[in-house]
């Protein structure tokens, strides 16, 4: 037997204090996990918003080139008819010069007006299509540069979480900060999408 009795009491004081550090540890580990679980969670949520986005513009962004190829060759179609008058406009011009008759030099006169007339209205309708144009494929860019702005985001949201996963794998709370750092950078990104 021991020279020194073993206290009972002193015992359980040392067992107390034990599962009370242990369930301290536990605690702050808990709720370590619990906001890194929450933080992905939300990073998780920003991502899903942000391929949406990413998507509508870009689908938003075909459409809107497409239109724009139609209405350009519309807008060919009338420079094309345009140029044509012109030709018979020449044309009627250079036979009312050389007509042999009076009467026939009136009349491809008149016509030749009113080829003129014809061409000023189809050129009109041109440089409007034109300038269709030109407005469809600027609003085509700058939906696809908005797509670039969320595409970017749920990139960097995605290797957030990633990091993330690793944190809460290993348990190393500095990957979790990193995770949250990504965040942070893909929210900007996830702004800038919606500042336009």
């Amino acid at each position: 037997m021991p020279e020194e009795a073993i206290e009972t009491q002193d015992l359980k004081d040392q067992l107390d204090e034990a599962k009370e550090h242990a369930e301290g540890a536990e605690g702050a580990a808990g709720r370590w996990l619990l906001w890194l679980s929450l933080s992905t969670a939300i990073l998780a949520v920003l991502a899903a918003v942000a391929s949406l986005e990413s998507g509508d513009h870009a689908n938003e962004a075909i459409v809107v080139k497409t239109d724009a190829t139609l209405a350009q060759s519309h807008a060919d179609d009338a420079w094309s008819y345009y140029q044509a008058r012109s030709i018979k406009q020449d044309m009627y011009a250079a036979l009312a010069q050389l007509a042999p008759r009076p009467e026939l030099a009136a009349e491809w006169s008149k016509k030749a007006s009113e080829e003129g007339a014809e061409k000023a209205k189809l050129k009109e309708e041109a440089e409007k299509i034109g300038e269709d144009v030109k407005s469809a494929d600027e609003e085509s860019r700058h939906h696809l540069n908005v797509h670039h702005r969320f595409a970017k985001s749920v990139t960097v949201f995605q290797v957030a979480i990633a990091l993330a996963a690793i944190a809460a794998l290993t348990r190393r709370k500095l990957m979790w900060w990193i995770s949250l750092g990504l965040g942070i950078v893909g929210a900007v990104f996830f702004g800038l999408g919606f500042v336009t």
